[in-house]
């Protein structure tokens, strides 16, 4: 027969077993209900090739910088932290399927404006508009997050000298979303600038197509004055989102207007129909005037500061906690440009 010891022995070590199965049911549980881990994001890496620089987060790509793409340069695609494509293939795909082929001109992410001493760089085409040349790189870094930093020249169609910029983008992300901070600086390097009261500028991007609010998937804009969809068009803000279906998953483009950006907070030339801009030269067409104002003149050897961050993230802005990372974002302090 068992001993009374013996068997109060076994039903301490079966507690005790019990108690560790019960343990590390409640870690994995709570694991799996979302716990975000600590240091789980993989290093930046850069990848050079022929037209410009892949930015790579760990082995995966997450966007690429060509030094030109029509007349301009840009960042396309751009990669949410899903490994989804947020931005449209065309025109860089000249026959990608289920997208619009309209405005040639919006591709991916960029940044020009369509009155610049009389001349339109926001339009494109052979003797349409004005080039903004790629002329050198400045930085080119990797680790916890990538920098690409670069000068570039714009010129008129005829090849004449109109002002330089220095950008420089740094690359970074979390747990939960991939973000890039965007700093452009204009510089009137070329004699005095005029830049006109036009709506066609300035910062763009153009969402994934099955994104934007005409789709009637379930895309939405909301901006930080909790105005959505058309409403947000023309209106100040200090930050827009534009979120809604990527293949199975519900994904958020945001941009954040960084106090120092000259004219904050922008207004924004965003449509139902994927365009989504800061625009911090137009007015009139904004605000229904029946004339244009004189614009912004700079005289030569000043300059203008602009610094954007965009945000790819899941879900819709209370998800991607868009007001919380532009309250982050608006305390940041950033290097001069070179």
């Amino acid at each position: 027969m068992i001993s009374n010891n013996a068997l109060q022995r076994s039903f301490a070590g079966l507690l005790i077993a019990l108690t560790g199965i019960s343990l590390l049911h409640f870690v994995c549980c709570d694991a799996a209900q979302g716990q975000t881990p600590k240091n789980e994001t993989s290093e930046f890496q850069l990848k050079e090739h022929a037209g410009g620089v892949q930015i790579l987060r760990g082995d995966k790509l997450v966007a690429d910088y060509l030094t030109k793409s029509g007349s301009k340069p840009i960042i396309w695609p751009l990669i949410g932290p899903t490994g989804a494509k947020m931005t449209r293939d065309y025109p860089m795909v000249k026959d990608s399927k289920d997208e619009a082929h309209d405005h040639p001109h919006h591709r991916s992410l960029w940044f020009t404006h369509g009155e610049v001493n009389g001349v339109d760089f926001w339009l494109e085409g052979e003797g349409k508009g004005g080039i903004t040349e790629h002329l050198e790189f400045t930085e080119k870094s990797a680790g916890k997050t990538a920098v690409i930093a670069s000068r570039n020249l714009w010129k008129s169609p005829t090849g004449e000298k109109v002002l330089s910029d220095s950008r420089r983008f740094t690359f970074g992300g979390d747990v939960s979303a991939n973000w890039i901070d965007c700093e452009i600086e204009l510089r009137a390097t070329e004699g005095d600038v005029h830049f006109g009261d036009t709506k066609e500028g300035t910062f763009g991007v153009r969402v994934a197509e099955s994104m934007k609010v005409d789709a009637k998937t379930g895309g939405k804009i909301i901006n930080s004055a909790g105005q959505v969809d058309s409403a947000t068009w023309g209106q100040p803000a200090e930050w827009v989102d534009y979120f809604g279906p990527v293949g199975s998953e519900t994904l958020g483009l945001a941009i954040l207007c960084h106090p120092s950006t000259f004219h904050h907070p922008n207004r924004w030339h965003v449509r139902t129909y994927g365009l989504f801009a800061a625009n911090p030269f137009g007015e009139y067409h904004f605000t229904g005037a029946k004339e244009k104002t004189d614009g912004v003149r700079i005289k030569q050897g000043e300059k203008l500061l602009f610094r954007y961050r965009v945000v790819l993230h899941a879900g819709d802005e209370k998800a991607g906690r868009v007001a919380e990372r532009y309250a982050e974002f608006a305390k940041a302090e950033f290097p001069a440009l070179k």
